[in-house]
């Protein structure tokens, strides 16, 4: 009520108007101190504001991961080494004594500025890194709304553009991104694709008028180069896109030709089969090649005469490799895990599967086995190896009636690439390679409707699956 009133005492002499007056200066003190004084003390250091050209580049403390830059990054008081690292990019080292800052730190830190230009040490091969991480992306497929994918292509040509300007660093990146279209297996893969060449025309910086022609006039003459691209964009195209593309005559023409995944080879006459020759515990038989092969592979493709195995790598062939390599035992299997050579289902044993060859290897485990019976060959096949078929060969051999299949999945030698039937410099698609190694053959879980010779399937070769296994081929080294 407002007639109450509170009476204070004094306390050892001293008036409240006086303790008071201290009690509430103590307090203020003390809030004072905790809030512009003690954060200082506690945590000292500095804010760095690090920027990078180009932009992009991990900023690593102490060995320790922070941000990408440009960022912002607090940093403990003390003798820091900073490194600066791109991908593609020489590392950059910044060895720095941090200081601290006492007072209002946390409204007012102590900022260092770090600008750094960082270089590539090739640009070209810098660039090969960038087109095999795209690569790597392509296989996760579309991006939803629960992932997305980073733009690697575009971001490389974008970082990596300005060193461009010398022309054969510039054929070099404009081959890679041809190559690159081969992985272009979705609508983001496209996007980013069309992005990094539009970026890599205008040496990395934002496209002109000008310079958009030019990438109009180039991306034209590559469609044009490759018929069955027109399958290829109205597949991955949407709405009023994909609706002119389909309906233009250059779409029907590439149906009518084929396409993708159809049986391209009618009317072309079969390769030739001719003597057998035995090499280890398989028996191989020619194939006379010199047949162009169609629209499923790059224009104007052919093989060379080659031997194939009349079947797949079987239970007895097998074990008798492993007399002879027994690192590849299946006791030894943890040992080739932490190799990176097999995974955790290598060699395993699945009742269903047909007994007619040996599965569950991978990759790099059939390459061994091949590598191993080369051994066999007899002194007039010096000049030959062994090694797993490639796509090509594979295909080539069952159109000849050389080979049965559909038991089990047939590892290649190819690099795995999407779209194999574009056109790419030899040299940059060996240098893109991919992170994948082909299959064909379909296996004897999938309906037999579903398999056809031109069937192909794609997994990363240190996987082991009970639907995999292999068939050597005998061929001239360096083909």
């Amino acid at each position: 009520m407002p007639e109450d009133q509170v009476k204070l005492k004094p306390i050892l002499g001293i008036r409240p108007g006086v303790y008071l007056a201290f009690i509430y200066g103590l307090i203020i003190f003390i809030a004072l101190f905790f809030i512009l004084v003690y954060p200082g003390i506690s945590k000292p250091g500095s804010v760095l504001a690090v920027k990078t050209e180009p932009w992009g580049a991990a900023v690593i403390v102490d060995g320790v991961y922070m941000d990408a830059a440009p960022c912002e990054i607090f940093v403990p008081k003390g003798q820091r080494r900073i490194e600066l690292s791109l991908p593609g990019f020489t590392a950059k080292q910044i060895e720095l004594d941090v200081k601290g800052k006492l007072f209002a730190s946390a409204f007012f830190p102590r900022k260092v500025e770090i600008r750094e230009t960082i270089q590539t040490r090739s640009p070209a091969e810098a660039f090969i890194d960038y087109a095999s991480e795209f690569s790597a992306w392509t296989f996760a497929g579309e991006p939803s709304v629960a992932y997305q994918i980073p733009l690697s292509l575009s971001d490389g040509a974008y970082r990596l553009g300005p060193e461009a300007s010398n022309p054969a660093v510039l054929a070099s990146m404009e081959d890679t991104i041809t190559a690159s279209a081969r992985f272009a297996s979705t609508r983001a893969g496209l996007r980013d694709l069309i992005r990094a060449k539009t970026l890599l025309d205008n040496r990395g910086l934002s496209p002109s008028p000008l310079s958009l022609l030019d990438s109009a006039e180039d991306i034209i003459g590559y469609l044009n180069d490759n018929p069955t691209a027109a399958l290829w964009l109205g597949a991955l195209l949407g709405g009023d896109s994909q609706s002119a593309v389909v309906s233009s005559l250059w779409y029907q023409d590439a149906a009518a030709g084929g396409g993708l995944g159809q049986s391209s080879r009618r009317g072309v006459t079969a390769p030739q089969t001719g003597n057998v020759i035995e090499a280890g515990p398989l028996r191989f038989r020619m194939i006379n090649g010199g047949l162009p092969l169609g629209e499923n592979f790059p224009q104007g493709t052919t093989v060379e005469n080659f031997y194939i195995s009349e079947t797949l790598i079987g239970v007895a062939a097998w074990d008798a490799f492993l007399q002879n390599e027994q690192r590849w035992r299946k006791e030894n299997a943890a040992s080739l895990i932490r190799e990176g050579l097999v995974n955790e289902e290598y060699l395993e044993a699945v009742s269903e599967a047909p007994r007619e060859g040996i599965h569950g290897i991978s990759w790099y485990a059939a390459g061994a086995f091949c590598k191993w019976l080369s051994s066999y060959l007899p002194p007039a096949l010096s000049s030959w190896e062994v090694r797993l078929p490639t796509e090509a060969e594979w295909e080539y051999a069952v159109r000849a009636g050389a080979i049965d299949f559909g038991l089990y999945w047939e590892w290649c030698d190819d690099p795995y690439v999407p779209l194999s039937f574009l056109s790419a410099p030899a040299e940059a698609r060996v240098a893109l390679g991919s992170p994948e190694r082909s299959l064909k053959g379909g296996s004897w879980i999938n309906s037999r409707g579903s398999i056809k010779p031109e069937t192909r399937a794609s997994l990363p070769p240190s996987f082991c699956s009970p639907f995999v296994s292999a068939r050597p081929v005998i061929a001239m080294k360096g083909n």
